[in-house]
């Protein structure tokens, strides 16, 4: 192992965070929403000074950032003229004082300008191939300003997928990379190079793929942000004519259709929809409600166009991963930016590409928090020159850790009038199958959006009407549907996962083999589908076990997951996070599976 100290990654954007690498090895990573209890939250300096929990010294300083370019838009300290990070950092002993020009501190290493390379390098490290070729689809990645004489209101354009052949210790290197601009532009294609690497790059004036699913979204009603929300309601629509189609090809090339989808950099697109007649209702007439029971012809339309885009974009994310493979000739391919997260498209992918050969890695921690890991973990090939290959490092239990006395449980607990009590396994699953939500808290957090039985709500997945008694309680779509976290001894008895061994990390929404879906009615979508995770004793103990009790129970080795958060809420983080939670909706029981003990939360 080389000894290269600390190394701190850090993404300035929304899921901004901070992943602390010591020799190499990940020491912790969150998310800044996490500690502050603010959704998307950044400027990452909570999560910085969670690092003097570890060390006062740090050896390098990296810095992400989700589209600027490096040293282009720092908030810069009074006097000093230091970009706040390094100020921070060096305010609480974390980096030496630099007496030299505060902009170029030897600790510093500012990779703001390398967005989705860093996506590439979180995947690729991180996925156990010694080579392989990554591929990143993401909605506004790093600004490339410039000048073309013949369009000169064309001033910028941003990263929306690019591709690249990595290889050991730290060969990164573009291969293929799609720009996009507001317009108007010719479509331009030739060989670029940033200095070092030439690659196919293709500049056009259309949206680029995940800014296509952002536009649809917003019509819908969401937030463009809240991208799952489509993907939980797409298989309610159904391939309608009267949508034009979202994507167009011409020229070898396949494009957004600017006639329906306008692109609003940095922003998601807007929708033009007064031409179709089927989309021609007002964005404030949403289908955010909790009932079925709006406006027939209007939740349909946006139902088909949810439809439309899920299907449409994971064909033309597809054919991108083929190309991309012809390209680099590497049959190992790792996926990540944010359409990594599409669990829909990537069971759709696995298949596929299993039937060409083709190894496929989704990166479980493909949102931009990533990058922090990305960051840090590219210095740190980057400075040893390691040539080490890891086995799939496909565990996501990185928050800080957290050690609760039994003095700290019942002190907690006094504050919301909680009350402590012993607990068994047996006593939770009792609950559980009395129609109960059961809040499962234990260990380290975990990184990325998904809960995978540290901080996680619990229930029956026999229930009918589970579903929406949870989605109720989350104050959630009724659309949206939830996970289910099975033994993996029992997985391919009621899933096909396709050839996998396993799926640890709720990266796919799988079909259920025969007769399954009437069994847990309350976690199969209605396209016969569900988000599941394997879990072995290994990987979680104590979660193992109560699903295993559970399937001692009732003879399903399968427990309802969900994460533990209200509606518009990140998950939670510390035991003072959850108790208020359970405080200010209606579930009444949290469950400390290493402690043994049961908190019960009256609501009146």
């Amino acid at each position: 192992m080389n000894k290269t100290g600390y190394i701190a990654g850090i993404t300035r954007g929304h899921n901004a965070g901070v992943c602390l690498l010591k020799d190499g090895e990940i020491v912790f990573s969150i998310e800044e929403e996490r500690l502050t209890r603010s959704k998307y939250d950044g400027t990452p300096f909570a999560s910085m000074l969670k690092i003097l929990e570890y060390t006062d010294k740090i050896d390098y300083l990296v810095v992400a950032h989700t589209s600027h370019l490096a040293n282009d838009n720092y908030v810069r300290t009074d006097y000093t003229g230091e970009n706040i990070y390094t100020s921070l950092a060096r305010k609480i002993g974390l980096i030496e004082r630099f007496n030299g020009d505060p902009n170029n501190h030897p600790q510093l290493i500012d990779m703001a300008h390398h967005h989705h390379k860093l996506h590439a390098a979180c995947a690729f490290y991180r996925s156990g191939f010694k080579s392989a070729t990554a591929v990143v689809v993401d909605g506004a990645g790093t600004l490339y300003p410039f000048e073309f004489p013949f369009a000169p209101d064309v001033q910028a354009g941003w990263e929306t997928e690019t591709v690249f052949h990595c290889k050991y210790p730290a060969s990164i290197k573009t291969v293929y990379k799609h720009i996009g601009t507001k317009g108007p532009i010719e479509t331009i294609m030739h060989m670029a190079s940033d200095g070092t690497d030439e690659y196919e790059l293709v500049i056009t004036e259309n949206s680029g793929i995940v800014k296509v699913y952002e536009g649809v979204t917003e019509y819908c009603g969401f937030s463009s942000i809240e991208a799952g929300k489509t993907m939980g309601l797409f298989p309610y629509g159904k391939p309608n004519d009267n949508i034009p189609p979202l994507f167009e090809k011409t020229d070898n090339l396949t494009k957004s259709n600017r006639s329906i989808v306008i692109p609003n950099y940095p922003r998601g697109s807007i929708i033009n929809a007064a031409p179709y007649k089927d989309l021609r209702y007002p964005i404030s007439a949403s289908i955010t409600g909790n009932q079925p029971d709006e406006d027939v012809t209007l939740l349909q339309s946006r139902r088909d166009l949810a439809y439309a885009c899920q299907t449409q974009t994971q064909d033309v994310v597809l054919d991108l991963i083929i190309k991309s493979v012809e390209i680099t000739g590497n049959k190992n391919v790792v996926f990540s930016g944010g359409y990594g997260l599409n669990c829909v498209a990537n069971y759709y992918f696995l298949t596929k590409l299993n039937e060409l050969g083709i190894n496929f890695y989704a990166e479980p921690i493909s949102n931009d928090a990533g990058t922090a890991m990305g960051a840090a973990m590219l210095q740190y090939r980057l400075v040893t020159e390691d040539t080490t290959v890891h086995p799939k490092q496909d565990t996501v239990f990185l928050g800080p850790e957290q050690h609760y006395t039994k003095d700290d449980i019942i002190s907690i607990a006094a504050k919301y009038n909680a009350e402590v009590t012993d607990a068994t396994h047996a006593d939770v699953i009792e609950l559980i199958t009395s129609k109960n939500i059961v809040a499962n808290f234990q260990g380290r957090s975990e990184n990325g959006p998904r809960a995978l039985g540290n901080r996680s709500l619990m229930f029956d997945p026999t229930f009918k009407d589970g579903k929406d008694f949870v989605n109720e309680i989350k104050h959630r779509e009724y659309f949206r549907p939830f996970a289910g976290s099975i033994l993996e001894e029992d997985v391919h008895e009621w899933f096909d996962l396709r050839g996998m061994k396993d799926a640890p990390t709720m990266m796919y929404a799988v079909k259920c083999q025969p007769g399954v879906e009437e069994k847990i009615p309350a976690i199969i979508h209605i396209d016969g589908t569900c988000r599941i995770q394997t879990v072995n004793r290994e990987q979680n103990p104590h979660y193992y076990d109560i699903i295993k009790t559970f399937k001692e129970k009732t003879g399903c080795p399968i427990i309802f997951n969900t994460s533990f958060n209200l509606g518009g809420e990140p998950l939670v983080e510390t035991l003072d996070d959850a108790i208020r939670t359970l405080e200010n909706c209606r579930i009444e029981y949290l469950y400390l599976p290493e402690h043994g003990k049961l908190i019960t939360v009256k609501n009146t």
